[in-house]
């Protein structure tokens, strides 16, 4: 496993693990009850209230769901 931090132009961080099949990107993004996210190509789009966040995503079959205020995008390559 590898993890990665990187610190993304909104000023939040996502932390990124590498993993043999599957790459797992988690965000804190914070308790909303009005978020919501999707995958669209490479691209993650996070909309929290009347604000919207995107972020790259490697390449394969995502899934991306937002649980307690954390955004968990899984990649199987």
């Amino acid at each position: 496993m590898n993890e990665q931090q990187r610190f993304t132009e909104q000023g939040g961080f996502i932390t990124r693990y590498d993993y043999d099949d599957e790459t797992v990107l988690v965000a804190d993004i914070g308790l909303s009850t009005e978020a919501s996210i999707d995958v669209v190509d490479d691209t993650a789009i996070v909309v929290i209230g009347d604000e919207q966040y995107e972020f790259d995503v490697p390449a394969g079959d995502a899934q991306a769901f937002i649980k307690n205020g954390i955004v968990t995008i899984e990649v199987e390559r």
